[in-house]
């Protein structure tokens, strides 16, 4: 499948739907030091950087999904919530991008302010665009991150038959939805959700997907650095070390040698004034969790 990313920043969300076993065509960055960090990885892969202007530049070329989280700022509950009024409320160019282009997905991520101030117009712009569209709250905790950094993802398709026919599968029917699952919420059951036009899914059972990461979330360590449980599911009895374990530091702070999750690169948590320092945190501060994102993608790929 491919993908045209918007508001791709460092690569995150790119990566994720990369691994996810998607191809990465095309990506859309202001920023011209995040333009250099996609350069590098994605060198193939021809960049704009300007969303407003995105569909001229990509003219008639396939697009099966178009990915991104445009910025959080408006809606975020840390700035003024000014919403629409913000001048970086940039949901509307994302929205001209899917009418003009037609994709058979839309996936946009943002922060959970968006659920209080914007999600109306998200979800109304995209039904008027003939897309239904699915969502839940995920944390990057849900596939093993010490860290929260709960993000709303929606997931849209094209509804009875509006999809492109440029872009149809082989054998899918045009009347047919794509069979979409909903995501597991962090209880890992799947919960009811409603589409764009208010009808209501019913619960679905939790799959493969929801039982590895209930096994994820049992083998996070603790403060100390031990399991919180073993592969079985069992906790150690005094529910901190493992039998025969000593405590040792949190597996984090040594990524190298206990060979688990580096919250982020080594940069350090306060900027210097270094602007490539500053840059860097900047970037990492906006991505998108590649492990989060990979989920997604495979749930799209097989509903393909």
């Amino acid at each position: 499948m491919r993908v045209l990313s918007l508001f791709s920043g460092i690569g995150g969300l790119d990566l994720g739907l990369q691994r996810a076993g998607m191809t990465i065509c095309g990506q859309v960055e202001l920023d011209p030091w995040c333009r250099r960090v996609l350069a590098k990885h994605w060198p193939e892969v021809p960049r704009h950087d300007d969303v407003r202007t995105c569909a001229g530049w990509w003219g008639r070329r396939l697009a099966d999904v178009v990915a991104g989280g445009f910025p959080c700022q408006p809606v975020s509950s840390a700035g003024k919530r000014q919403a629409q009024a913000d001048s970086r409320w940039l949901w509307p160019a994302f929205a001209g991008v899917v009418r003009a282009l037609r994709p058979r997905f839309v996936l946009v991520e943002n922060v959970p302010g968006l659920l209080e101030r914007g999600m109306g117009d998200v979800l109304g712009d995209l039904a008027s665009l003939g897309y239904d569209a699915e969502w839940d709250c995920l944390s990057a905790a849900d596939f093993g991150a010490p860290h929260l950094r709960k993000r709303i993802w929606i997931v849209a398709y094209a509804r009875h038959g509006n999809e492109p026919e440029r872009s149809r599968p082989a054998g899918w029917p045009a009347g047919q939805r794509p069979p979409i699952r909903p995501v597991a919420g962090d209880d890992g059951q799947v919960r009811p959700m409603a589409d764009a036009t208010g009808t209501r899914h019913a619960p679905r059972q939790p799959g493969a997907s929801g039982q590895a990461r209930q096994q994820a979330r049992r083998s996070r360590p603790d403060r100390l650095g031990s399991p919180l449980a073993d592969a079985a599911g069992t906790r150690p009895p005094d529910g901190r070390t493992a039998p025969g374990r000593r405590p040792s530091a949190p597996r984090w702070l040594e990524p190298q040698r206990l060979g688990w999750w580096a919250t982020e690169p080594g940069v350090g948590r306060v900027a210097h004034g270094i602007p490539r320092r500053v840059d860097r945190l900047r970037g990492l501060g906006n991505a998108v969790v590649p492990q989060v994102a990979e989920h997604i993608g495979r749930m799209i790929m097989e509903a393909a």
